[in-house]
């Protein structure tokens, strides 16, 4: 397996004031709402008790043969809205940032993402929720056609957007992620609060095939089956989803590169007092197919996870 570790490695980026610019709403004039009827491809439970077909990345390819029902839906646009939705109330939230970075070339510069996007997104992140401590473990630049899957042996080259509804990480999964990287430090990490987030960011306007993510309070944990990925050394779990006509699905149109979507995908925050509103732990998402936008070009988009812990 493959993971870009930040050049800050397991000690914490400072906090400092940042130069790129953030805030949690666009300035810029509102545009007008665009609410998206299309499918969402959920997990197809054989309905047996049998595990997911697991997902194998090898030489370069991905095999992803698990079957999906397509669903229909309506995707809500939250432009103008975007104050309403947070990462403790929905599990997903946008904020205008500038980063130093532009165009695809930039982000395909491994070295150069590690060393100033890293820096930027740690910064970002601990405005935003003022954690403690990041570690960036991974990211991935998306620029392919859909059907990329499809495409056979060294498909991974040509990674484009997933049109599957899951979240990156289950609940042991995340755990998995922190033991890899923290193996020394893991007995005691568990015993604080952490948090798996994504902080995903278009690399130029978003038209074809955009990223949709659910709130995750829609989505209840029997919703959600754990899934395997599967390399020649190591394993991951994610969740694949099923189907269920409580989820609610958002996305913001013409998302540019200064609007920023955080997605969580994990919170190990234990339960409240009862009566107390339970943050949201984790939020699916997934690209989907504007009928509008079909024949545009490929996206392009950069999406970096962070380990995020709290004192």
């Amino acid at each position: 397996m493959t993971a870009a570790v930040a050049t800050t490695a397991q000690s914490p980026l400072a906090f400092q004031a940042p130069s790129e610019s953030i805030v949690q709403v666009a300035s810029r004039p509102r545009r007008e709402r665009r609410d998206v009827p299309t499918k969402i491809n959920y997990y197809k439970d054989p309905g047996d008790g049998s595990l997911p077909m697991p997902i194998v990345i090898a030489d370069n390819t991905v095999k992803n043969e698990r079957p999906h029902t397509p669903q229909p839906v309506i995707v809500h646009d939250v432009s103008g809205e975007e104050e309403k939705y947070a990462l403790d109330s929905h599990g997903f939230q946008f904020l205008q940032h500038q980063s130093k970075l532009s165009g695809l070339a930039a982000y395909q510069d491994e070295d150069l993402v590690k060393a100033e996007y890293y820096p930027e997104s740690i910064r970002l992140l601990k405005n935003i929720t003022g954690a403690s401590r990041i570690f960036i473990f991974d990211h991935k630049t998306r620029c392919g056609p859909s059907n990329w899957h499809k495409l056979g042996k060294g498909n991974r080259s040509s990674r484009g957007p997933l049109l599957r509804a899951h979240v990156d990480q289950s609940y042991a999964g995340a755990e998995l992620v922190l033991r890899r990287w923290f193996p020394d430090e893991a007995d005691e990490l568990v015993k604080k609060r952490y948090q798996i987030i994504n902080i995903w960011r278009p690399i130029k306007p978003v038209l074809k095939d955009p990223l949709a993510v659910a709130d995750a309070t829609t989505v209840a944990d029997a919703d959600l089956v754990a899934a395997s990925i599967v390399y020649p050394a190591d394993r991951d779990e994610t969740w694949t989803v099923k189907p269920s006509r409580s989820h609610r699905w958002y996305f913001k149109y013409a998302q540019r590169p200064d609007e920023v979507l955080l997605i969580k995908c994990f919170d190990s925050a234990p339960a409240p007092a009862p009566g107390v509103p339970v943050p949201a732990r984790r939020a699916p998402h997934t690209a989907f197919e504007d009928a509008g936008e079909r024949d545009g070009e490929a996206r392009e988009s950069i999406e970096t996870r962070a380990l995020v812990f709290y004192d």
